[in-house]
């Protein structure tokens, strides 16, 4: 049943003209980041082959292209998140949600689920873009799957924290507008402390992103975002639990 959900949510987000129209403009965005990135190193390639440890193609590409792409999933998540629970409520279909077998916790990660899939999709797309950097010269594998594996977990980071935003209210605008006040705030901690060794850094999404960026796999950065995405999943399922109980 979860997975039924979960299917659900990735085609409500294939009919709607908003995921189509998402996707479009993310592909359009990272495809012009990707040209852009692709003339700089064609510029510069002479010069680059006499320096024996010059960056290649997958650090002058690959990691800005990377990089746009978790600010600019900052950004799109919360339109793709706010319809998740408050658009049940807009059009009064959270009562039969509730109501039905399927658990809290179920239909919490079916959400998730749908959402993720749908993200997949755009990551997948724009790994193919670098996977073409093939053709021409060679590609640092490990540092792009670094890149893909950040870009996942930070993804489902926004994805957590968007749902239980859209959890609090019966309004998606103002579930989009709260989810993106959220990881802007989060984001901000980090330009707004100067001492660089200040906890606050902790709590800051792209600055774990910014490690799996460099081709750094850091075990505190993993974790750090698991437990984020399992803190918010949490709450979204409490709060959901206790509006059942309400009735």
């Amino acid at each position: 049943m979860m997975l039924a959900l979960a299917a659900k949510e990735l085609r409500a987000l294939f009919v709607a003209p908003l995921g189509w129209v998402i996707v479009a403009l993310l592909q359009i965005i990272l495809a012009w980041i990707f040209l852009a990135r692709l003339d700089v190193f064609l510029q510069i390639q002479p010069q680059l082959s006499q320096s024996p440890n010059a960056p290649g193609a997958t650090e002058i590409i690959v990691m800005p292209l990377f990089a746009a792409a978790a600010g600019i999933l900052l950004m799109t998540v919360p339109l793709l998140t706010m319809r998740s629970i408050a658009e049940e409520r807009r059009q009064q279909t959270m009562a039969f949600l509730l109501s039905s077998p399927l658990s809290m916790t179920a239909i919490v990660l079916g959400k998730f689920l749908g959402l993720m899939a749908f993200l997949l999709i755009v990551m997948a797309l724009a790994g193919a873009m670098s996977l073409t950097l093939f053709a021409g010269g060679t590609l640092d594998v490990g540092l792009l799957l670094a890149n893909v594996f950040g870009l996942a977990l930070l993804s489902a980071s926004f994805v957590a924290a968007g749902i239980w935003v859209s959890c609090l209210t019966a309004q998606p605008v103002v579930a989009a507008i709260g989810a993106l006040a959220l990881l802007v705030g989060l984001a901000l901690i980090d330009f707004s402390v100067t001492d660089p060794d200040s906890p606050l850094h902790v709590f800051s999404l792209l600055r774990h992103f910014g490690n799996f960026n460099k081709g750094v796999l850091d075990t505190a950065d993993i974790a750090f975002c698991m437990l984020f995405v399992i803190l918010f999943l949490v709450l979204a399922i409490r709060r959901l639990h206790g509006e059942r109980l309400r009735g």
